[in-house]
């Protein structure tokens, strides 16, 4: 089956999935390349709110396809890093579910992901030192605001797998579900996600991310949109709001 990012949306939910079973989903260069038009599109679509990113079968993502590679690896990297980027700017909430492998690249577009959900068994690595990569200077930081200098120099300097169980200690992922039970859990999570303030939500996102000179912006569309009376008169109400 031909290397390719497939997508479905439902009600309020985009779904991205990872799909290139010969090589555990190891990303390609032409996948890499697609991912960021891809969450454009899905971004321009009004009736999405939430964006979730998995891979096909039992593995989420095994890292770079490394034989693309060999031919030029810093073209490979800076893609790589355009995809990240575009994944971490996606407006709305984006959560990474995550089974198998999650490795090298895999590992660098779940942490780009606003959360992280796994299945009992997942196994996590930030592998460069094996390959003598030198990784991106923005996903460093990522990877270190997510589970501290400690971990993030433990997981870059050995590029040795960590468990689901070491993973959720460190902040690395925020749920682990037993086998089965992820996909219930990810319907469940995001369809509250979709019923919150994307207000709210967009908000949160850009001050967590570091952008704090917009307070009076997000003021000014707080008063626009109307979101702060509807969700007090809905819980005045004891009804479900009805955000713009």
């Amino acid at each position: 089956m031909e290397p390719q990012l497939l997508h479905t949306v439902t009600g309020q939910v985009a779904t991205v999935v990872i799909r290139h079973p010969a090589k555990r989903n190891a990303m390609t260069a032409a996948m890499w390349g697609s991912l960021p038009p891809l969450l454009e599109t899905l971004a321009a679509d009004p009736g999405v709110r939430v964006l979730v990113l998995t891979g096909e079968g039992g593995t989420f993502c095994a890292g770079a396809d490394i034989s693309t590679l060999r031919g030029s690896p810093l073209e490979a990297q800076r893609l790589a890093v355009a995809a990240e980027e575009a994944l971490a700017a996606f407006p709305g909430p984006t959560l990474a579910a995550v089974r198998g492998h999650c490795v090298g690249g895999g590992a660098q577009l779940a942490a780009a992901c606003d959360l992280r959900f796994a299945e009992e068994g997942a196994r996590f690595g930030v592998t460069p030192a094996k390959l003598g990569i030198v990784y991106p200077s923005s996903a460093t930081r990522r990877l270190v605001s997510l589970v501290g200098p400690a971990t993030a120099k433990y997981l870059l300097f050995s590029g040795e797998l960590i468990g689901t169980e070491r993973a959720l200690r460190t902040g690395l992922v925020d749920e682990v579900l037993p086998a089965g039970e992820l996909d219930g859990r990810v319907a469940e999570f995001t369809g509250i996600l979709a019923s919150r303030s994307s207000l709210t939500q967009a908000a949160a996102k850009e001050f967590a991310n570091g952008r704090t000179d917009r307070d009076a912006h997000w003021e000014e569309r707080a008063r626009e949109s109307g979101d702060t009376s509807e969700g007090v008169a809905a819980f005045l109400e004891r009804r479900t709001p009805r955000f713009s």
